[in-house]
């Protein structure tokens, strides 16, 4: 993304055609919604592929994870594999424009995006009852869970968990960025362009990386009109950063090479003031992919213990804790005790 729109001024090429950033918008709707083993199946007769993560016994908990820009539902195998044989149900499904969804690399559109989570987050909520839920975004999901979040469109939730959301707002973004992205995606919104090149690290598990420049299905050259949708989309996620009132989990790698220090201030800066509900916590040798990286195990066994109880401290700083002092009480919130009922609860 970073590099796409680096690229453009790079290029300096002038066109004389005038055109339109291109949405693949979605159809008319001509059914109801529905779930199945593995796909999605929305109002409009779109199939989303879907994966889930099932562990052995009756879940404790349910997660559906959203991937990330260019990315697909495969993103969670290891980490849905690590929740499962720990008593976590994930589900993750290739969203519009991504994986083996319908017309990959094309941009279907926020709004698009936002509505299929609402419709799979109520399939999946109607399905599993009884089970405390959650939300997990690995950055462009982030953002769309950030979108939907504004909308008002999603059941109730457990949690939410969005892991380097992705929140690069034009609001934040220099003036020749901005002018270069409207050009190109209006100009020439089919030209497609790589992020190679640009000396960016998203990783430090760089055979994870290897396997994702082998894999058909990662979207490797990008269209200009997709990368226009995408900053649309992440306007519309730090516009609805307020509207996070439920026990969030945000998480970042100090070594975050791909969202701009700036986005993240932006978001922190829009984050309503409730320290009970909203945390976030840094990683000292984590990347942009937190959950891939090659100490993403640290960051998988924080999450358990954050749907386990929001208000307790997460694992890794507790351990760290013990190291530092040799203390193992807990260094909980200052929050309110039916907070703690209610998380350890659910």
């Amino acid at each position: 993304m970073r590099s796409a729109l680096s690229i453009a001024l790079v290029l300096g090429v002038v066109s004389s055609v005038s055109c339109s950033p291109r949405i693949m918008h979605p159809g008319e709707s001509t059914q109801p919604a529905s779930l199945e083993d593995d796909r999605l199946i929305m109002a409009d007769g779109a199939v989303l592929p879907l994966r889930r993560w099932e562990p052995k016994t009756p879940p404790v908990a349910v997660v559906l994870a959203l991937h990330g820009f260019n990315d697909y539902s495969k993103a969670f195998e290891k980490a849905g594999a690590f929740w499962a044989e720990n008593g976590i149900l994930t589900y993750a499904y290739d969203q519009r424009g991504f994986g083996d969804a319908p017309f990959p690399s094309r941009w279907h559109g926020a709004a698009a995006l936002t509505d299929d989570l609402a419709a799979a987050s109520r399939l999946i909520r109607e399905r599993h009852a009884g089970e405390p839920f959650f939300l997990l975004g690995e950055s462009m999901g982030g953002a769309v869970i950030m979108a939907a979040t504004a909308n008002g469109t999603l059941p109730a939730l457990n949690g939410v968990i969005l892991s380097a959301p992705a929140v690069w707002s034009r609001s934040i973004m220099p003036g020749w960025q901005k002018a270069a992205l409207s050009f190109f995606s209006h100009a020439m919104p089919g030209l497609r362009v790589s992020g190679g090149g640009f000396g960016r690290k998203p990783s430090d598990n760089i055979e994870m990386l290897k396997a994702l420049s082998r894999d058909p299905k990662i979207i490797k050259r990008t269209r200009f009109d997709a990368v226009y949708g995408l900053v649309n989309l992440m306007d519309r996620a730090l516009e609805a950063a307020p509207s996070l009132s439920g026990p969030t989990l945000i998480l970042y790698g100090k070594r975050e090479d791909i969202i701009p220090n700036k986005a993240r201030q932006a978001l922190e800066n829009r984050l309503p003031p409730k320290p009970c509900l909203i945390r976030i916590e840094d990683y000292e040798t984590g990347y942009h992919m937190l959950l891939r990286d090659l100490k993403a195990e640290i960051v998988w066994r924080d999450i358990l213990s954050w749907m386990a109880n929001p208000a307790a401290p997460l694992r890794s700083a507790a351990q760290q804790r013990v190291k530092e002092t040799g203390m193992r009480a807990p260094l909980g919130l200052n929050c309110p005790r039916s907070l703690r009922a209610r998380s350890s609860a659910g």
